[in-house]
């Protein structure tokens, strides 16, 4: 028999399955024990009224007799003694379970108000056996049952019993399989059990609807050694799929919360009538509620954030008093910031794999970003500037931020602005690497301004929505480029005008021609129509296009999730799932240069003897383009100060379990004179980036597997938080310089688009607003125990999972729109999300319900 046991304030429930529980007499050492319960009930006495040594539990245990004596098909496994007696083997087990949390979980309040509308009352019940106990309120409930539901009396009985079989009919043992029993704790008494009622269950196939069946009676019964003075008896049956939240155990978890209290139980004891019975119940079930709503009495603790901890100091000058906090709460944890990189259980493997994650998924990105600036400013940025840019920011922020787990990256929404000034600059006939600087330029002073005025104090009003909106726009963001890129390939190799109308001859001539050239390497010099006809229907391409993505992003999920697999050793496992994405990137790489290496695939364009340092000639723009940098400039702060904020409050979330503390306004302050240096040379800007940045703290963070109910999630236990994993990766992003053309361009187009659909998929990972929709296509009886599952009603969570869709559908259309101007308003509809979520989300959904669903 294991137990497991821990201790939890004042009123608690530990569940227990009672081997013990059977037929009076039936084993008689059991009588003996008798004797020694007379102290229990003034144990109990003694915790529940209020005494600081005692502590309630509930216990829950499930045995199982081990034998196949119980149909004729199975196999006869008992054994008979010199004294023909039978033996057999029983399995039990304790598990803990807590109280029931009348004012938080709402199911609990149903539970009651389920049994009081159809009601199951036994009052004065004369039967003291076990069995004729249980088949008394089968038969009450067999008589009231009006839901349709079909079970016989044997077929209850079986999933209510653990029977042990034998020969011998009159000899048969029944046990209950499952039961919640309360036991005390006391300095004086020590451990026993609450012998005064006992609550079982059990789950029925047939049934459609729960049923809850009380039993008072009329005398204590002797039902087991940890039974042995039963006046109380609730059996709980539920269908067999059922939710969660109403299952055996947790309606079980209900009812015996209510009848720990030995004063309540008194009380029942002594009314006569059924709505007596009611009324008690129904008060007991408000003075429980009420008194577990008491602050004191909460299992949670108020947690100050960083800002609240910051307002709460006093200071006359209100000016730059957020970076000076930030650097208070981060310089004395400066030098721990390099050598919690270096020592610890594990520590160099987990620092080496996610310098070689940051690598991998910032110098792709960069790579697919360069491309589309060189094509929309005509070369003016490209790749090589973007590597740069990259390696110098991120360089930068590694050493000298505040939080060093955040990633710096130039993002789409950056190219998409850096095409807009090229076409003001087409348009006005203006000098573009002038404009760029100015805008920049303008960006930086507004971020500036924002760091000394403390404006990310604002960021208090951001709450879990806002953040997982934003995140999940950024998912398809990534989706997007990358489903993109696919379309755009297809339609022009696959669904070539060139590939129609070809006749099997011509297929034929096509291949061989195909050969030819092939071997030469020159489809230019082809002037016959085959010729021009092969190098426009390349359908092989696309083929590969597709396998190479798709390959990339199945090759590093799966190794991301091997860890949840048998195979190998836990270290080998996590080792695999550490080095997912490199893994994935170096081997689909492989695949397309070498081994389909006559399928020519497009290698990544880039331009030759870039001028690095050339300061943008400025003062070449006349006053009117200044001022029309500055708003460009205003709408782009607040681009950064979103992002930037919301990377950051992700990153900082209570979750991660980070011990040294955020720096909002510093690490705002730092991007703006980083991004004030790349715009003097006209080099791409960076800010804090999203999936990057809480991918960065998982892959540097211990995990631990919870199971709750058979549904498993991941916690984080401990996060290392370093500054090596940025300084060394973007080093590495920096000497990327001299791997260009070779080997860099062995890494093909379609690598760098599944990169972009696995950071997208592995962002999901974890995001409470993509769980929740999924929940929209799971069955109710699969939902997993969470606390907003328990805490929320059903369509109080589909509601509020229905405003988060309106908004994120909002910002995509602005986000994703044809028409450029557009999308300079995006930031603005990201600073919305706070008001609408403070203001006008209240008004469909009660604040209680919000901070289960919103809260961290």
């Amino acid at each position: 028999m294991v137990k497991i046991t821990f201790d939890l304030p004042q009123e608690e429930a530990r569940v227990m399955s009672d081997s013990e529980n059977h037929q009076n007499g039936m084993f008689p050492e059991w009588e003996k024990g008798s004797e020694k319960s007379g102290n229990s009930a003034d144990a109990l006495h003694l915790i529940e009224t209020g005494k600081p040594n005692g502590k309630q539990h509930l216990d829950f245990t499930e045995h199982a007799v081990v034998n196949r004596y119980e149909t004729s098909e199975s196999v006869d496994t008992s054994h008979k003694d010199d004294d023909d007696e039978e033996i057999s083997l029983l399995h039990g087990c304790f598990e803990k379970i807590p109280m029931k949390d009348f004012h938080a979980e709402i199911r609990a309040y149903k539970d009651v108000e389920d049994f009081l509308n159809s009601t199951l009352l036994l009052l004065n019940l004369q039967q003291s056996g076990l069995t004729e106990i249980i088949d008394a309120m089968l038969k009450k409930l067999h008589e009231n049952s009006d839901d349709g539901s079909e079970f016989t009396l044997e077929e209850a009985r079986h999933a209510i019993f653990t029977q042990d079989s034998v020969h011998d009919k009159n000899l048969s043992v029944h046990t209950l399989s499952r039961t919640i029993q309360g036991t005390t704790t006391s300095e004086d008494s020590g451990f026993d059990f609450d012998q005064s009622w006992i609550c079982a269950m059990c789950e029925l196939s047939n049934l459609t609807k729960r049923h809850v069946v009380i039993a008072r009676l009329a005398h204590p019964a002797n039902l087991g050694s940890t039974s042995q003075e039963v006046q109380i008896v609730i059996l709980v049956l539920t269908p067999t799929v059922e939710k969660s939240t109403k299952s055996a155990l947790e309606t079980a978890r209900t009812f015996s919360t209510l009848f720990i209290d030995m004063d309540y139980r008194h009380k029942l004891l002594e009314v006569q009538t059924e709505s007596e019975f009611k009324q008690l119940l129904q008060q007991r079930t408000k003075l429980l509620s009420s008194h577990q709503g008491l602050p004191e009495n909460r299992k949670s603790h108020l947690v100050l954030s960083d800002f609240e901890k910051d307002e709460a100091e006093e200071s006359k000058c209100p000016l730059g008093r957020g970076m000076i906090n930030d650097l208070k709460r981060r310089l004395p944890h400066y030098w721990s910031d390099y050598k919690d990189g270096v020592f610890g259980k594990r520590t160099i493997h987990k620092v080496i794999s996610t310098t070689f994650f940051l690598y991998f998924a910032c110098v792709l990105p960069n790579i697919a970003f360069g491309m589309l600036n060189d094509s929309n400013t005509d070369g003016a940025i490209g790749v090589q500037k973007i590597l740069f840019s990259q390696c110098v920011g991120g360089l930068l922020f590694a050493v000298f931020g505040g939080q060093p787990l955040i990633v710096l990256l130039t993002t789409a929404p950056l190219a998409l602005y850096t095409k807009i000034i090229y076409s003001i600059s087409e348009d006005f006939d203006l000098d573009f690497n002038a404009m760029f600087a100015c805008v920049g330029l303008w960006n930086a002073f507004f971020l500036i301004i924002y760091s000394v005025f403390n404006l990310s104090k604002l960021m208090k009003y951001s709450s879990r929505s806002t953040e997982e909106i934003f995140s999940l726009f950024i998912v398809f963001a990534f989706s997007a480029d990358a489903i993109k890129d696919t379309v755009k390939d297809f339609n022009k190799n696959y669904y070539s005008s060139s590939c129609d109308g070809l006749s099997q001859g011509s297929l034929v001539n096509q291949t061989n021609i195909s050969v030819v050239t092939m071997a030469s390497v020159n489809l230019s010099d082809t002037t016959t129509p085959a010729g021009n006809m092969i190098q426009d229907c390349l359908k092989e391409n696309s083929i590969l296009f597709l396998l190479l993505m798709l390959g990339t992003v199945w090759l590093g999920i799966t190794l991301y999730n091997f860890t949840k697999t048998p195979f190998l050793n836990a270290g080998k496992r996590e080792m695999l799932a550490d080095y997912a994405l490199p893994v994935a990137v170096l081997a689909m790489s492989f695949f397309g240069s070498f081994v389909f290496k006559d399928i020519k695939l497009k290698p990544f364009t880039y331009r030759t003897n870039v001028e690095f340092f050339v300061v943008a000639p400025i003062h070449t723009l006349p006053w009117g383009a200044v001022l029309g940098a500055a708003g460009l400039g205003f709408c782009l702060s607040l681009l950064f100060f979103m992002d930037q904020n919301i990377s950051s409050a992700l990153v900082n979330a209570p979750a991660n379990k980070l011990k040294k503390g955020a720096a909002y306004h510093w690490d705002l302050f730092t991007v703006a004179i980083i991004n004030a240096f790349l715009s003097i040379f006209t080099f791409p800007w960076v800010h804090a980036a999203l999936p990057h940045s809480p991918l960065h703290v998982k892959a540097l963070a211990d995990m631990e597997d919870r199971v709750d109910q058979g549904h498993v999630h991941q916690i984080v236990v401990y996060v290392r938080e370093t500054r090596l994993t940025g300084i060394i990766s973007h080093i590495m992003i920096g000497l990327s310089l001299l791997l260009l053309p070779y080997p860099m361009s062995y890494i093909p187009r379609p690598v760098l688009d599944g990169l972009f659909l696995y950071i997208a998929i592995t962002a999901l990972f974890g995001n409470q607003m993509f769980d929740r929709i999924m929940l929209f296509f799971t069955e109710q009886a699969a939902y997993p125990p969470n606390h907003y599952i328990r805490r929320v009603p059903q369509r109080k969570i589909h509601l509020f999972t229905v405003t988060q869709i309106l908004q994120l559908f909002v910002l995509c259309i602005f986000g994703f729109s044809p028409i450029p101007y557009m999308k300079m308003v995006f930031p603005i509809l990201i600073m919305l999300l706070m008001p609408i979520r403070h203001k006008l989300t209240p008004k469909f959904i009660e604040p209680k319900y919000l901070k289960a669903l919103d809260g961290h």
